[in-house]
């Protein structure tokens, strides 16, 4: 073994020893995220609307375009695409463009000419329980106004609950169930090993820092990059260890089904950690002391969890907020996560979540570095 392989291995035996020393560490790191999955897994709170909404008029009358305008003039969807054929909904679906999409058949005023019910069709994305329950039920209640409406105007009131109009027939796709934790269950593995990384990492240099190794560490031959390798590696591999862990969690425990690749799941998370160690890295620089980077973390947590997507959906965000989300590298990991669980999408699909998570990683992994090792000399 080469010199450098050596020190590397004996820095990584060093990170292991003091892990060895500290077991409550050990015992958080692998509990702490099976006690947040079991906790988050079943409590949220969303307030949807502007729901990004598609429109396919297959009817092309006076009535499917008063149709549509009730549904865009409603603050709970906001009309994005008008697809012409009911097949161009699912890929809209899956790139994340469309939360609902309503399909107006064809013939629809010829059948409500002649006192017929015409079916009405609700698709909802349901990778997003909340937004597809409340979606569904939104667009129900703007139907039914609807019927009352041309009810009342042609004067046949008294029979209305007789009367024949749109019959609005919701289909759900990717999550039938509507169960909530099959689209919780992968936000949360994002959002965890996010936590934890970000905390074990905050702490690598800060601790050394305080307790007088650091300076101790480069009396020694090792070099900058192979002490930054050595340090980084043992709390990568602790991080897989606890990526396993709850996916077997989630899988076993909840039940909840994997439609996807793995590879392609593997990939989004791996250029998520990227990113999740570099800000743990810049807080532990940029703090002086465990409990600066303690606070340090939780600050950065909080608009990370609010503004990712993950609690509240970013359709319903105020418009000046929804920039700042793209800023965070969690909502492309929640969109990879989510699509491919929930939606067995391929690379081709999320190939935009993707190509973001790879340019947050190497920006903010190796600007890290590099601050990293600029401090360290």
């Amino acid at each position: 073994m080469s010199g450098a392989g050596r020190r590397i291995r004996l820095v990584m035996w060093k990170e292991f020893l003091q892990l060895r020393r500290d077991p409550l560490l050990i015992r958080l790191i692998l509990l702490m995220p099976v006690l947040q999955l079991v906790l988050f897994g079943y409590v949220v709170a969303v307030d949807v609307k502007n729901l990004p909404t598609a429109i396919v008029d297959l009817d092309r009358t006076s009535v499917s375009r008063q149709v549509a305008a009730s549904i865009g003039a409603s603050d709970y969807f906001t009309i994005v695409a008008h697809p012409t054929t009911d097949a161009q909904i699912r890929p809209l679906m899956d790139r994340g463009e469309v939360a609902v999409a309503v399909v107006i058949e064809e013939g629809t005023a010829a059948r409500l000419a002649r006192g017929e019910t015409a079916p009405l069709g609700i698709v909802v994305d349901g990778s997003d329980t909340s937004s597809a329950t409340v979606g569904a039920g939104y667009a129900t209640q703007i139907v039914a106004r609807f019927n009352q409406q041309r009810i009342a105007s042609s004067g046949l009131a008294g029979g209305l609950a007789q009367s024949p109009g749109l019959d609005a027939r919701v289909r759900v796709l990717y999550n039938p169930t509507m169960a909530s934790l099959n689209t919780m269950i992968p936000g949360l593995v994002a959002v965890i090993l996010m936590i934890s990384l970000m905390v074990v990492m905050s702490q690598a240099v800060v601790r050394e820092r305080e307790s007088g190794t650091l300076e101790q560490m480069f009396v020694t031959p090792i070099r900058r990059t192979e002490y930054l390798i050595g340090k980084v590696t043992p709390y990568l591999l602790l991080a897989l260890g606890q990526l396993t862990l709850v996916a077997l969690v989630g899988l076993f425990w909840f039940k909840v089904p994997f439609h996807g690749s793995p590879v392609v799941a593997l990939t989004g998370l791996g250029l998520f950690m990227l990113s999740a160690i570099g800000l743990g890295l810049f807080v532990s620089l940029v703090s002086r002391t465990r409990q600066q980077a303690q606070q340090a973390v939780l600050f950065l947590m909080m608009p990370f969890m609010i503004l990712s997507g993950f609690i509240f959906p970013i359709s319903s965000m105020p418009d000046p907020i929804k920039p700042i989300t793209y800023a965070i590298p969690l909502r492309y990991a929640l969109d990879v996560l989510r699509g491919v669980a929930v939606k067995g999408a391929g690379f081709e699909a999320l190939a935009t979540p993707l190509l973001a998570l790879a340019g947050f990683g190497v920006l903010i992994f190796g600007a890290a570095v590099v601050a990293t090792r600029r401090r360290l000399s």
